[in-house]
């Protein structure tokens, strides 16, 4: 029921900011080239890795790109299937999966909205190698990664990193947006909680 209660709020929520900046900078480079017209994005592919409840693949579908929506909650993609427009539906497709056990396409943009620090440490490494190896020269990824004094990293089955790793995770990368945000707030159950949180986008060089 919490799950349910969490999609249902998050699904009235806009996209995130750090997908709409990595949107944006593609759509600069675009324009800068001279190309432009309807449907200039639909030779992009995207991976929305933890796509929750779809707002992000949305966003995405609804400028064109192609997504491949990834999620390990049936409920999340049930959500994203059923808001999606008809005529976006061709550009679509939803794999059910655990970041583990997830594979995905070649991409121009892999996107991670809060959801890689609920990758286990035992399989951060793999996942992000993974993550690196698919995102094409001239790609982006825009997500989030939580920092060492965000009061979850005390628990075993999340993953959180230091400043200091950044570097070394985003070599061959270009850091075009990094915004370390601290904050007490509540999380999405109600419980207040302390927040330490990487916004990223990077560019691969």
């Amino acid at each position: 029921m919490r799950l349910q209660y969490r999609y249902a709020e998050f699904r009235r929520k806009p996209a995130r900011e750090t997908l709409v900046r990595a949107l944006e900078l593609f759509e600069r480079e675009r324009a800068g080239a001279g190309v432009g017209g309807a449907g200039s994005s639909a030779s992009r592919r995207a991976v929305d890795l933890g796509c929750g409840e779809g707002r992000d693949a949305l966003e995405l579908l609804g400028r064109g790109w192609s997504v491949t929506a990834i999620d390990g909650h049936p409920m999340a993609l049930d959500l994203l299937l059923e808001r999606v427009p008809r005529e976006h539906r061709s550009r679509l497709t939803t794999r059910l999966a655990t970041f583990e056990e997830a594979t995905w396409p070649e991409c121009d943009l892999l996107n991670a909205s809060f959801s890689l620090p609920f990758c286990g440490p035992e399989h951060f490494a793999a996942v992000w190698a993974r993550i690196r190896a698919s995102i094409r020269g001239g790609g982006r990824f825009a997500g989030q990664l939580f920092g060492d004094r965000d009061s979850w990293s005390v628990l075993p089955d999340r993953t959180h990193h230091p400043r200091s790793a950044l570097d070394g995770l985003f070599a061959g990368f270009i850091l075009e947006e990094l915004r370390e945000e601290e904050k007490v707030d509540a999380d999405c159950a109600g419980t207040p909680k302390h927040w330490h949180v990487f916004h990223i986008v990077a560019r691969r060089a």
